[in-house]
């Protein structure tokens, strides 16, 4: 008789990045993990040992002129075949690598003359340096080796008008940022080829969320935990899919998925702050959050975005409050 082989089942973890800045887009991230029985615990808990100087909360790790590190997992996991390329060799090259949309769909909201706010690349380059980028493939070969590989990432990306149209839709937000999520659990199961189990950053607050589902609305269902810190649902030939609270500081898998994300916002956010440093001497570079900076930042560009035509609902988010028990903090410096 031959052994059988060790028995694989895959994890998915996902989280958002930017829910609450004034400017620039929303990004909800997931990664898929292949991973044995071993493996089914590291990639469940916190970075341990010397990955948690490299891979946690990507709030302590990315930040606003600062995404080396967030540029290196990206850049590894796209080289090693994780993205729907394998093409990494631009920061653009790196996005679309990613995104779970290809380059006409993300770009179909656009009026033609607005085009270039969001996606010129005119003077993008990257930062990590190899040293960096050594260090993420090696920590990507022991996670391998102890039965954690990622095996795909992608990046659903919510652009300034499609926020505004979602909420003129009646989606706000987290809506928004849920149902990204759903689309992403169901994308991920297929590249899987089995049934997933997926951990989420908590949504809004919510507590039960079958009521709010877009994708998996009207799918067959269990529930089976609805609470503050955790909800978890069971699909039949799906899966797990479950909502955490402060899943990037507590699942492997989430955290990653927020480095990636924070990344990813980061490298849009600064084009629409170049595009306009362009048009006015001595701009500063804005954060797009609610912060000083940014406010000056809109004021400046005002007379330059009029006398372009450049529609408001593709600069700067409308803003709602959120519906009742689906509150979330946002945070000045922002996940």
């Amino acid at each position: 008789m031959q052994a059988e082989g060790p028995a694989y089942r895959y994890r998915v973890g996902a989280d958002e990045n930017g829910l609450g800045p004034r400017l620039g887009p929303m990004i909800v991230t997931a990664v898929l993990a292949r991973v044995n029985e071993d493996g089914w615990s590291i990639a469940g808990r916190a970075p341990q040992g010397a990955l948690a100087k490299r891979l946690g909360d990507s709030k302590q790790f990315v930040a606003h002129g600062d995404v080396a590190l967030g540029e290196a997992w990206a850049r590894v996991l796209v080289q090693r075949g994780a993205g729907r390329t394998t093409d990494a060799t631009s920061p653009d090259a790196l996005i679309h690598a990613i995104s779970a949309d290809d380059q006409s769909t993300l770009r179909s909201p656009c009026p033609n003359h607005v085009t270039s706010q969001c996606w010129s690349n005119e003077g993008e380059a990257f930062e990590a340096e190899a040293p960096l980028l050594r260090s993420i493939h090696n920590d990507l070969d022991r996670l391998a080796a102890r039965g954690v590989e990622i095996v795909a990432v992608r990046s659903v990306i919510l652009c300034t008008r499609r926020l505004n149209d979602g909420l003129l839709a009646g989606k706000n937000r987290f809506v928004l940022d849920l149902h990204a999520m759903e689309r992403l659990f169901l994308d991920l199961r297929d590249v899987a080829g089995a049934e997933v189990s997926a951990v989420c950053g908590k949504v809004g607050g919510f507590g039960k969320y079958s009521g709010a589902f877009g994708p998996l609305a009207g799918r067959l269902h269990a529930v089976l935990e609805e609470s503050r810190a955790r909800s978890a649902y069971r699909f039949p030939d799906l899966g797990e899919i479950a909502f955490v609270r402060d899943g990037d500081a507590s699942d492997l898998c989430v955290a990653l998925a927020s480095m990636v994300g924070k990344y990813v916002r980061e490298v849009l956010m600064a084009r629409v702050v170049r595009h306009y440093q362009r048009e006015v001497e001595g701009l500063a570079s804005a954060s797009g959050y609610h912060d000083p900076v940014t406010a000056s930042f809109v004021a400046a560009t005002r007379l330059v975005r009029e006398g372009r035509g450049i529609p408001d609902d593709c600069f700067e988010r409308r803003s709602a409050e959120p519906p009742l028990g689906a509150r979330r903090r946002v945070r000045a410096t922002g996940s």
